[in-house]
């Protein structure tokens, strides 16, 4: 049985996601200590006690060690099964972290698969929901995964609350990108956001985020949609707020986002979400740091050589070329670039 080092690289719970889903295709038994050992509360949490008992579903696995503060894992695969599921994560953890362990089985499984996960949409330390729909799936979608993401409801930190539903149709294989001219801007999309509180948040977001970007010479279009709800209408448990945004290239998607908080003002919140934004363009990559590593596992499963150019090689891009080298053998390097990096992988055509 394969042993993977929990305590590598990011030393947080990626490991434990990527090292699981990958296990699950490949059909190897693995065993994983030292879970989340560079983290404050190291073991097993509510939030990765979710993505173990939905990757375990999914590949109809025999799993031991899955209780909360746990540090070891024995996760023993037999059978990739779609159909129609619901994880629940019983606290504001994210929804977005859970669907990220599930990411590489997704577009493998044998049939037209829908499935809903409730918990936190909209959660610090994780990808907002809106970065997931509007950078991470269109970028997916080049590489062959057949797949949206529905936000149902909206869940913040700390009541949670949150609904998602994913449907993925099968694919036979992934196909090699290669991302490292970023291409000219063709228009900033975005999303800023509200629950339980006064419209003017989300306006003020927007308005703050854009004004950034035309302030520093983005003269291409700017389109920030507005969500809110009246008092009475509103469904979510609340109260929070976040705003996401994306630019649209000619061959790729890059994103920037930022969540509000308490005592954090509204146009904080949107010039955070721009920054993020215009250091990502302005780094020259075609993909954003955050997505760079998210791609990664997909492009080890992907036939040929995939290159992507990011504007740096964050820790958990390192843990994430550690574990395909691990689990699949797979040839990756990175190279420095005057667009920041370029990150080759080899991938292993899989097919089920």
């Amino acid at each position: 049985m394969l042993v993977v080092d929990g305590s590598i690289g990011e030393g947080g719970g990626q490991i434990l996601r990527y090292t699981l889903a990958l296990s699950a295709l490949l059909r190897k038994p693995v065993k994983i200590v030292n879970i989340r050992a560079k983290r404050r509360n190291p073991g097993l949490q509510p939030q990765h006690l979710a993505s173990v008992k939905a990757v375990s579903i999914l590949a109809d696995a025999e799993v031991e060690g899955a209780y909360k503060g746990s540090m070891e894992l024995i996760f023993k695969p037999r059978a990739l099964r779609g159909g129609e599921y619901l994880f629940d994560v019983g606290t504001a953890g994210s929804v977005s972290l859970v669907l990220q362990s599930l990411l590489p089985i997704l577009p493998f499984l044998d049939r037209k698969t829908r499935i809903e996960i409730r918990g936190g949409t909209d959660v610090p330390m994780s990808p907002p929901i809106d970065y997931i729909r509007y950078v991470l799936v269109p970028l997916v979608k080049k590489i062959g995964v057949d797949m949206d993401v529905e936000i149902i409801r909206r869940g913040h930190y700390p009541r949670g609350g949150g609904i998602i539903r994913v449907t993925v149709n099968p694919t036979v294989r992934l196909e090699a990108i290669e991302l490292i001219e970023r291409e000219d801007i063709e228009f900033i999309g975005g999303r800023s956001h509200c629950v339980k509180l006064p419209s003017h948040v989300a306006e003020r977001q927007a308005k703050s985020a854009k004004n950034y970007l035309i302030s520093k010479g983005i003269d291409k279009p700017i389109d920030i949609e507005i969500e809110y709800y009246e008092f009475s209408k509103d469904p979510h448990l609340g109260p929070g707020s976040g705003i996401v945004l994306y630019a649209k290239t000619l061959n790729s998607v890059l994103g920037g986002d930022s969540l509000g908080e308490k005592g954090k003002p509204a146009e904080v919140v949107g010039r955070e979400a721009a920054e993020k934004l215009f250091n990502e363009l302005s780094s020259g990559a075609a993909v954003d740091r955050h997505a760079g590593d998210m791609l990664i596992p997909l492009l080890a499963l992907a036939k040929g050589i995939s290159k992507i150019s990011v504007p740096e090689i964050t820790l958990h891009a390192q843990t994430a070329l550690e574990i395909i080298k691990i689990l699949m053998n797979v040839e990756a390097d990175v190279k420095s670039s005057n667009r920041g990096f370029i990150i080759q992988v080899k991938g292993i055509d899989f097919e089920i």
